[in-house]
């Protein structure tokens, strides 16, 4: 499998995962707790924050932890998914081992690998989708399984 391949299909599980996060929080009042909305309010902003510094744009006004609400989610995750599809589309073998250069949230200057960063966001967000679970079991609710395999 070529490296556009992979990322692609990584990406693809990424967006679904996402995306059953969010059919739980809009069908189950037990998941819209408000730590569960902060958790995966933080996944999509970082999603976005690092789509930002692949297209070597200023992320800094980016916050990583935003306060948003339901409408608000919906609408990141439906713009991530789409953005890094578009993204992943454009690359090609070569793009994937190129350093994009970026600033973190506390001024530290990095350079980076395009495909360590695309790891780094996919293990990311499986991260916080395990600590949604945990909180949403925590609330009474039911979570979603958001396994790759």
């Amino acid at each position: 499998m070529s490296a556009p391949e992979y990322y692609e299909q990584l990406f693809q599980h990424m967006a679904w995962a996402d995306d059953q996060v969010l059919q739980l929080l809009n069908h189950s009042p037990a998941a819209r707790n408000p730590s569960v909305l902060r958790l995966f309010s933080h996944v999509l902003a970082a999603e976005r924050v690092w789509l930002l510094r692949l297209r070597e744009e200023n992320a800094s006004a980016q916050p990583i932890w935003p306060e948003l609400v339901l409408e608000e989610i919906n609408q990141m995750a439906a713009a991530n998914a789409s953005s890094y599809a578009q993204l992943l589309a454009e690359m090609s073998d070569g793009t994937f081992a190129a350093e994009v250069t970026y600033t973190n949230s506390h001024g530290v200057s990095f350079r980076t690998p395009v495909k360590e960063i695309l790891t780094h966001v996919a293990l990311h967000g499986s991260y916080h989708r395990g600590q949604i679970a945990a909180a949403v079991r925590a609330s009474g609710g039911e979570p979603v399984n958001t396994d790759y395999i």
